[in-house]
């Protein structure tokens, strides 16, 4: 291994890993998707694994491509950023639609009470929510779609330094060079990713949240939307 290479691995893992965790849309959507939606760990963190990987794969792609057959770096730059744009905006979409679907879901499971009269004169109230009779019977249903979405939107997503920064200097020193500059950005980029994840949830285990419970689902979906706003209007 020459000194550029190694020069640009230590620069492939420097960029993965703050690349990674300075950009929350890379992370936030899982962890709040997941204490929202009720996932165990081990589906978040596959989950998250599959959002990675696509998210990578998209940029290595193009890169490749982009090497192979002469494409001008501006060209592929300005493709990226069309990307990285469509991404922010489809995050925002999705983002705003669950957080209207968890207000409309608020609202029609506000828990209410029931007076009950016994036999032996007693009088007593419970409170309910139909939520909690019925989210058992379609949870199942809801859940399905939510990865299918997630994976979509961070397949459009773009590893903005990946190909100008490292893909195309390393591929003037070798394809071998060009293969492993990669497979470093994405391991360190996808383990990050993981890292972030795996601690956040088992933070979240450990927090009281009883009181905002039922409000989890309109936290999560203007969290995801605010990751929006930051890829598209603060460039994150």
């Amino acid at each position: 291994m020459n000194n550029e290479i190694l020069l640009l691995a230590i620069t492939a893992a420097s960029i993965g890993f703050f690349h990674t965790l300075f950009g929350p849309d890379h992370y936030l959507p899982f962890i709040v998707m997941s204490k929202a939606r009720g996932w165990n760990l081990s589906k978040t963190l596959s989950i998250t694994f599959l959002c990675g990987i696509g998210h990578v794969f998209g940029s290595v792609v193009l890169g490749i491509l982009g090497v192979s057959i002469g494409i001008a770096i501006g060209k592929i730059e300005a493709f990226e950023g069309i990307r990285g744009s469509l991404a922010g905006w489809a995050l925002m979409t999705f983002g705003l639609v669950y957080m209207i679907w968890g207000i409309r879901n608020t609202i029609r499971n506000k828990p209410h009470s029931h007076s009950h009269l016994h036999m032996d004169g007693t009088k007593h109230e419970h409170e309910h929510s139909h939520q909690q009779e019925h989210s058992h019977v379609h949870d199942a249903k809801k859940k399905s779609i939510t990865p299918w979405i997630l994976f979509t939107i961070f397949v459009l997503g773009p590893c903005e330094p990946l190909i100008p920064i490292l893909m195309y200097p390393a591929a003037q020193n070798s394809i071998s060079g060009l293969l492993f500059i990669t497979t470093i950005f994405a391991v360190v980029t996808i383990s990050t990713m993981m890292i972030v994840v795996y601690v956040a949830s088992l933070g979240l285990k450990f927090a009281i949240f009883s009181k905002m419970e039922r409000y989890s689902h309109t936290l999560a979906g203007g969290i995801i939307l605010l990751s929006g706003v930051a890829i598209n209007f603060l460039g994150l």
